[in-house]
């Protein structure tokens, strides 16, 4: 039976949360108040870590470099204060946490990419005679 808490926290968790891991690039839209304002901040950067699952306390560590020198901020997912979460590439990654990256630079510091876009596939109906003619499938 579940207690108030988890009945609290299950209301506060965000419904429209993409997928993220280690290895992409994000763009965290965070809401910042100066006095009587309030605005929009976009923090651009590599997610090198991931932790606390799924729940209300999970969190990301996105890491950019600004004139030289690496800043890396933590973004707790589900906080009111963060206003949405972009992919804006996929890096295929082979661990869990990327710590290397603060001490790697140039080449080193590059991950490899995945496509975003899955291919369209159109089906055999809509294609024209001169697609599936066996003259030009070689040409492809």
């Amino acid at each position: 039976m579940p207690n108030k808490i988890d009945i609290f926290n299950q209301k506060q968790l965000k419904k429209d949360i993409p997928d993220i891991k280690p290895g992409d690039t994000v763009k965290v839209h965070q809401k910042i108040k100066e006095k009587d304002k309030e605005r929009i901040q976009v923090f651009e950067g590599i997610v090198i870590a991931r932790k606390h699952g799924k729940g209300i306390s999970a969190t990301i560590t996105v890491r950019k470099s600004v004139s030289g020198v690496g800043v890396e901020k933590v973004f707790p997912i589900h906080a009111p204060m963060i206003e949405k979460i972009e992919i804006s590439k996929r890096g295929k990654a082979r661990r869990a946490k990327l710590y290397y990256l603060r001490r790697a630079t140039g080449q080193k510091a590059k991950l490899k990419r995945k496509e975003l876009t899955q291919a369209i596939v159109k089906p055999i109906e809509e294609q024209t005679p001169q697609e599936t003619s066996p003259e030009t499938a070689g040409q492809k």
